[in-house]
């Protein structure tokens, strides 16, 4: 096993996930530094989408270690693990998981409010940022995917995380909405300075990437 390096935002030590006997991956270790954009990439079925959400600690661990900015989130209890993901995590979902009833703006004000740090201000910038100035009174159900997706990267970047984990944010669209979309997460992920995880089926998404990462059943290739 790799020794901590204390200048890595998240570090992976000897990851392993079972269902049963079953092992959906073993033997991952990996270090994202801050700034980073790494695509996590692999065949259907080998627990790509698990590996995030073990990461952001929404998925139990069968043996190892998560340590994101020197805090390990695998020793944390819930509640603790809860309120690192709000503070220092943005996520950016295939299915865009905005919610229907709210506006555009009220859906990327959210981790603001749950922080209890509303900021309109900070709102109307990052919507301006990825292209969707004066949108913001807009419903969901008015717009294309691409704008959902688009929702859902200014949601995750509203409160200025340092860590962006996002599962396979183009899945549900077509090409040419897919590149547009990822230019924007590339653009903001670097302006922020904040590192990203992006898991993909994409092998053009995951070009976008600094590094890409293979994982296998049998751990972390590349």
């Amino acid at each position: 096993m790799r020794e901590k390096d204390s200048s890595a935002l998240l570090q992976l030590r000897d990851l392993a996930k079972h269902y049963g006997r079953t092992p959906v991956f073993e033997h991952v270790t990996f270090d994202v530094a801050a700034g980073d954009f790494v695509a996590i990439v692999g065949e259907s079925g080998v627990g790509k989408s698990t590996l995030l959400n073990c990461i952001a600690g929404l998925d139990s661990l069968t043996r190892g270690t998560v340590t994101i900015d020197g805090v390990e989130m695998t020793a944390l209890a819930e509640p603790a693990q809860a309120l690192l993901r709000r503070e220092h995590l943005g996520f950016v979902f295939q299915a865009f998981h905005v919610l229907p009833h709210l506006s555009v703006a009220h859906n990327v004000a959210l981790p603001l409010l749950l922080m209890h740090r509303p900021d309109p201000a900070r709102v109307a910038e990052v919507l301006a940022a990825v292209g969707l100035a004066g949108l913001g009174d807009r419903l969901p159900q008015t717009l294309s995917g691409g704008q959902l997706q688009r929702v859902a990267i200014a949601r995750a970047l509203v409160h200025r995380p340092k860590l962006i984990l996002a599962d396979e944010p183009t899945g549900n669209l077509d090409s040419g909405t897919a590149e547009r979309v990822m230019d924007t997460l590339c653009d903001q992920v670097r302006r922020s300075g904040a590192a990203c995880v992006l898991v993909t089926h994409s092998r053009t998404a995951a070009a976008r990437a600094d590094r890409v990462v293979t994982l296998t059943s049998g751990g972390i290739v590349g």
